[in-house]
C-alpha cells in the first residue's frame, strides 16, 4: 500500500488512524472502546437543503441526527482518546451510475487536532475543534455539553435510558463534501467532490444498546463569542426540531480505519 503524506512533507510520511508506524499495533477487533449518544428529531426538508452542498439533495426521511461519541484506548493514539459530536442528515447524491444515498456529515466536531487533521486532509471529513464534556447524574442518564474557548454553544442530554428491546438499525453509508481552497485564489478550490464512507464494519462489536429519551438545544452566538464558528451554531440553531424519533446509548469495540473511504463521481 502507498505511504499516506501531509504537510509537513519533509519528514516522510505522516503517522496516523490508517499509517501506524509500530508493527502489530493495530486491532480492529477491540480498538476503539467507544460509547455513543444519539438523539433525532424530525425537522423540516427545505431547511436541510439549504445547508447541503452541490450535488446533494434532502431524503424523503427529513431527519436531524446529533451524536456524541467518547472513544477511548485507541490504537493509533498509542492508547489515548478524545471525543467527538456530529450532526447529519439522510441525504442523496446524484452520482454517476445512480443517486446514493445515506447521512450526510454537515459538521463534526472533535477535541483533539489529529484525528481532526488527518480526518479533513486525507478523508474529506468536515471536521472542526471544541471542547466537549461529559457527565453522568444519575445513572440512567447522559449529559454532553460543546464549548468554544469557554463559551458553551451546545447541550446535548439523554434521560430514562434502558436496556433496548427492538434491534437495532442497519448501518447507513456516510457522506461528505471535501473542499480545499487553492492559495490566492479566493472562492477557488484545490478539490472539491463528494466522498463516501461505507456502511460496512465488520470489526465493530456492540455489547450494550440503551434507549430513552433526548434533548438538544443550541446556544445562537455573536461573533464576538463565536469568531469562526457562530455561521455554523447559528444555521443549525434555526433548524427546526420537530417530534423525538429516538435516543439511544451505545457501547462498542472495535472498527474499521476507514481506509474504504473513496470519492464520488457526480452524474
Amino acid at each position: 500500500m502507498k505511504p499516506y503524506f501531509r504537510m509537513p512533507i519533509g519528514f516522510g510520511p505522516f503517522p496516523g488512524p490508517r499509517q501506524i508506524p509500530v508493527p502489530g499495533q493495530r486491532d480492529p477487533h477491540s480498538s476503539p472502546e467507544r460509547a455513543v449518544a444519539s438523539v433525532v428529531f424530525e425537522t423540516e426538508k427545505d431547511a436541510i437543503a439549504r445547508i447541503l452542498p452541490p450535488g446533494f439533495f434532502p431524503a424523503d426521511d427529513t431527519r436531524i441526527i446529533f451524536e456524541a461519541q467518547h472513544l477511548r484506548k485507541v490504537d493509533w493514539l498509542a492508547g489515548r482518546g478524545y471525543s467527538t459530536l456530529a450532526i447529519k442528515f439522510p441525504a442523496i447524491f446524484h452520482a454517476r451510475g445512480g443517486p446514493v444515498e445515506g447521512d450526510f456529515l454537515a459538521v463534526l466536531w472533535e477535541n483533539l487536532a489529529d484525528p481532526i487533521l488527518s480526518g479533513r486532509e486525507e478523508l474529506g471529513y468536515a471536521k472542526l475543534w471544541c471542547e466537549i464534556e461529559e457527565a453522568v447524574r444519575p445513572a440512567d442518564s447522559r449529559f454532553f455539553s460543546a464549548s468554544w474557548l469557554g463559551h458553551l454553544f451546545l447541550d446535548m442530554e439523554l434521560n430514562e435510558l434502558h436496556p433496548a428491546t427492538e434491534p437495532a438499525p442497519a448501518r447507513r453509508p456516510l457522506l461528505h463534501y471535501k473542499y480545499i481552497p487553492k492559495t490566492g485564489c479566493p472562492g477557488e478550490a484545490d478539490a472539491n467532490y463528494a466522498t463516501i464512507t461505507p456502511a460496512e464494519n465488520p470489526t465493530l462489536i456492540v455489547t450494550e444498546r440503551l434507549v430513552g429519551l433526548g434533548k438538544v438545544h443550541f446556544h445562537r452566538s455573536t461573533w464576538e463569542q463565536l469568531p469562526t464558528l457562530f455561521h455554523v451554531v447559528n444555521a443549525l440553531a434555526d433548524l427546526p426540531l420537530g417530534k423525538l424519533r429516538s435516543a439511544t446509548w451505545v457501547v462498542s469495540r472495535g472498527g474499521k480505519d476507514l481506509a474504504d473511504q473513496r470519492i464520488l463521481e457526480p452524474a
